[in-house]
């Protein structure tokens, strides 16, 4: 069954051109013609997709040597919603293509050189158009297909069920990109009680700036359900995780916003931030503005202090790393001045004036410090006094006996 569904998201194509010419050597005015390409086809390998666009030379031009040929091929990119061209010296070139739409292809020869006497020639453009035929249960469709890539972690891919869901109803979802060999089913499903609504990828299964490319189709028990076709590149669907640390403080005038980048595997430099910043005053008028920035800080003036303000934060990885994306949850909202009790069903979290607690504690720290110090010196000044007190215990009697020795003997002969 496995196998018979994966038949069913290959489609092989040939399309071969009928503007072939019988002419050997053409020539326009005496010179030669730039015939267009010869026997023209598009297959599918089996890459869900990504498709190689093959063609010959033209016979009328096989003998030139003198001239360099090239080709300039056009397709629709129904996915970018424009024609895309190239101009290549080869006789293939592949593209991606969406098998749910017109395949659309445009193919001319150019020849420049000494047939040509230097100049350029463009020869006549060959198009060609191949609308696929839809199988399976019309209306079973999936619908709403969305890949997010959660914070580098896991890539979820997920569809709601088509209009028309038969008995017995189960889908299944292969991928290709440029790392397999072929297509594989999905590694790990996500399920609903009614049926399969998702696919999860790891890290591992992904490769970024490349296509990736996605059917999912379906069986039942009245038939097959219609395949649907979807090409992504990974690195477009990151949302990052939300910002857990907000912090607030008002200063001289100054409310500043500070935040940490969100725990991860996204590089910090690959972030963008949006602040949201909401104002009540006290007569009830409200205010809100976003900004948008790279940096993990904002501020502005708020003199008055009327009222409240409220900041939250979200990000998205910026256009130095992808195309697109997806923003993150807000994170919780932090105000000033306020209690938590003022607004209890926004969980928001209040911040208070944090200058004012840092400097009563720094005032505190301080009265600390010089209790201590006055302490230390009134102990030293005790203990140099006790010590002098013994010193003078031990030196008097000395003093007395030098004394004695001295004086006994003046006195002595004084009176002789």
């Amino acid at each position: 069954m496995t196998g018979a569904l994966l038949w069913m998201c290959l489609i092989v194509l040939v399309f071969p051109t009928n503007t072939q010419r019988d002419t050997s050597h053409s020539t326009v005015a005496g010179r030669v013609a730039a015939d267009p390409p010869a026997n023209i086809k598009v297959t599918d390998s089996g890459h869900l997709g990504h498709m190689t666009i093959e063609w010959s030379q033209p016979s009328s031009i096989q003998n030139l040597t003198d001239c360099t040929v090239r080709y300039q091929l056009r397709f629709y990119d129904t996915y970018a919603g424009r024609w895309k061209s190239v101009r290549t010296l080869r006789l293939s070139y592949a593209a991606q293509f969406d098998l749910e739409k017109p395949i659309q292809v445009r193919m001319l020869t150019l020849l420049k050189g000494a047939c040509t006497n230097g100049t350029e020639i463009l020869g006549e453009e060959v198009k060609f158009e191949h609308t696929p035929k839809h199988s399976g249960i019309s209306g079973s469709r999936i619908r709403d297909f969305r890949c997010v890539y959660f914070n580098k972690e896991h890539m979820d891919c997920t569809w709601e069920q088509g209009n028309v869901m038969p008995l017995s109803s189960e889908h299944y979802l292969y991928y290709w990109h440029r790392e397999m060999q072929a297509p594989q089913e999905c590694p790990q499903y996500i399920v609903s009680p009614e049926d399969r609504m998702g696919c999860r990828f790891l890290p591992h299964t992904l490769v970024e700036f490349s296509e990736f490319n996605v059917c999912v189709n379906g069986s039942s028990a009245a038939g097959p359900l219609r395949p649907a076709y979807f090409s992504l590149e990974v690195q477009n669907h990151v949302q990052p995780a939300r910002v857990s640390q907000l912090q607030v403080a008002f200063q001289d005038g100054l409310v500043q916003a500070r935040w940490e980048p969100p725990a991860g595997h996204i590089p910090e430099q690959c972030l963008e931030y949006e602040l949201e910043t909401s104002r009540e005053s006290n007569d009830g008028r409200m205010w809100q503005w976003t900004n948008e920035t790279e940096e993990t800080t904002s501020g502005f003036l708020w003199e008055d202090m009327d009222g409240r303000i409220c900041f939250r934060v979200r990000s998205k990885v910026n256009g130095y790393c992808a195309d697109d994306g997806f923003w993150s949850d807000w994170s919780t909202a932090t105000c000033m001045p306020g209690t938590p009790q003022d607004m209890p069903e926004t969980g928001i979290e209040t911040v208070k004036d944090k200058p004012w607690w840092n400097g009563l504690a720094l005032l505190g720290m301080l009265v600390i410090v010089l209790v201590f110090v006055f302490l230390l010196i009134l102990w030293m000044l005790r203990k140099m006094w006790m010590n002098r007190k013994e010193d003078k215990h031990v030196l008097y009697p000395l003093y007395q006996e030098k004394v004695q020795k001295a004086v006994y003997p003046v006195f002595v002969s004084l009176f002789q």
